[in-house]
């Protein structure tokens, strides 16, 4: 996995990484290992090369990666992104309860000026058997944790998504319990993996892959990984989550990948790159073990997959 760092959020569309650059840069690094190399092959700057990569395969296109998406809150169909777009993101605020900032609503722009940001390409699996090869842009979560303080006997993080059912027409089905929740446990929000996404091939995050910040956990399913946060609250004590309120035997807390732990209604032994239609074998924590299984030692292997 390659990470490019830049000190500042808004930067130029002409220092955008195309598409291809993208493809470019992937083969290379392969053949170069640990060298340093910047994606537009400049060389007075440089970028780290991590090896959190764990596929061979290709990042999944952008026009893949915005017309093939859930998003809950605007339908259950995969073609939103229509929808979604009806989500203002301009101004966006996070209010934060616990820590340095409770009580307090944060601009997103204030809080993305004090990291630098990087460029992941993590492999994203949904727990309905398919995945993506997709070219992140953010900043680490543990950076955003230490930012905001939270208190030293804090056990979990849970984000919320916003709550607007004039805007998110499924928002008015209200026996469902919005708005959409998530919540991991602190040493799982410091784990290096974990990511907070405000772009993807370089560009701000469209709308309908969760603008304009969310969150990337991906040795999990998809659905851990919440759209357009709006509160953090830190936490001593365990809440469910949306889907695990709703079906905790089919979407538990945990939603690690595992092949060998099936969901209710199909296998998850494979998955189905949606942007070549290859199936591929379903590796356990996505293929991301040696960096997060330390994480649950000593927890109820019953319950980890889901």
């Amino acid at each position: 996995m390659l990470i490019k760092k830049k000190k500042s959020f808004n930067f130029k569309e002409s220092l955008v990484t195309e598409e291809k650059y993208y493809l470019n840069r992937r083969k290379l690094i392969k053949g170069l290992g640990s060298l340093l190399i910047f994606p537009s092959f400049t060389p007075s700057i440089l970028s780290k090369n991590i090896n959190y990569d764990i596929t061979s395969r290709e990042p999944t296109k952008f026009e893949v990666l915005t017309k093939y998406n859930n998003y809950f809150e605007f339908g259950t169909s995969k073609e939103i992104w229509k929808a979604s777009q009806k989500l203002n993101t301009e101004n966006w605020k996070i209010s934060v309860t616990g820590g340095k900032y409770s009580g307090k609503e944060i601009s997103l722009d204030s809080v993305i000026k004090n990291f630098q940001l990087e460029e992941r390409i993590y492999k994203f699996r949904c727990v309905e058997a398919w995945s993506m090869i997709v070219p992140w842009y953010g900043f680490q979560l543990s950076e955003l944790l230490k930012f905001l303080e939270p208190e030293t006997d804090t056990k979990y993080i849970s984000f919320k998504t916003f709550f607007d059912p004039e805007v998110a027409f499924n928002q008015k089905q209200t026996w469902y319990p919005w708005p959409y929740q998530e919540i991991i446990t602190l040493e799982e929000a410091n784990n290096p993996l974990a990511f907070i996404a405000t772009g993807l091939y370089g560009k701000k995050l469209p709308n309908q892959n969760g603008a304009p910040i969310r969150l990337v956990l991906p040795w999990k399913y998809g659905f851990k990984s919440i759209k357009s946060i709006v509160k953090i609250e830190f936490l001593k004590e365990r809440e469910k989550s949306f889907w695990e309120t709703i079906a905790p035997k089919e979407y538990g807390f945990w939603a690690n990948v595992n092949p060998k732990v099936p969901h209710r209604r199909w296998s998850q032994e494979f998955e189905k790159d949606i942007g070549t239609g290859k199936k591929y074998p379903t590796k356990i924590f996505n293929g991301y073990e040696k960096w997060v299984s330390y994480l649950y030692k000593g927890v109820d292997s019953n319950s980890l997959f889901f």
